[in-house]
């Protein structure tokens, strides 16, 4: 196999879907606003979304032996355009210069009810 898929303790999508795999030094990574335990959406506002997703990407991340400091690349998926700032100024409390590359979406709706933002992302370990 090409890659593997990197048990990251959050709790598995109902989906045929993994949330990071690993090939050699690189990995893909997707987050939503889910609780790590229970798999449940988080309730408020896309802050609040935002830091949740941001604090699951970061477990993944960390489960395969990275920071989120090695993110090289950010795809942001909204539901809503207005999420923007609220998204913006929670992001930048995880991420500090350099940047990674960023491409925000704006989307008619995501596949969990309730779920305002999702997030991909590639690393490069060290």
């Amino acid at each position: 196999m090409p890659f593997e898929t990197i048990e990251t303790g959050i709790a598995p999508s109902a989906s045929p879907v993994s949330d990071c795999n690993r090939a050699g030094r690189h990995l893909w990574l997707v987050a939503i606003a889910e609780d790590p335990v229970t798999g449940n959406i988080v309730d408020g506002g896309i802050e609040d979304q935002t830091r949740q997703t941001l604090a699951n990407l970061d477990q993944a991340v960390r489960a395969a032996g990275g920071t989120l400091a090695d993110i090289v690349s950010v795809q942001v998926f909204l539901t809503d355009r207005n999420d923007a700032g609220g998204m913006n100024r929670v992001y930048a409390e995880h991420f500090a210069k350099p940047y990674p590359v960023r491409a925000t979406v704006v989307v008619k709706e995501l596949l969990a009810a309730g779920l305002r933002i999702e997030i991909t992302a590639t690393a490069v370990l060290s």
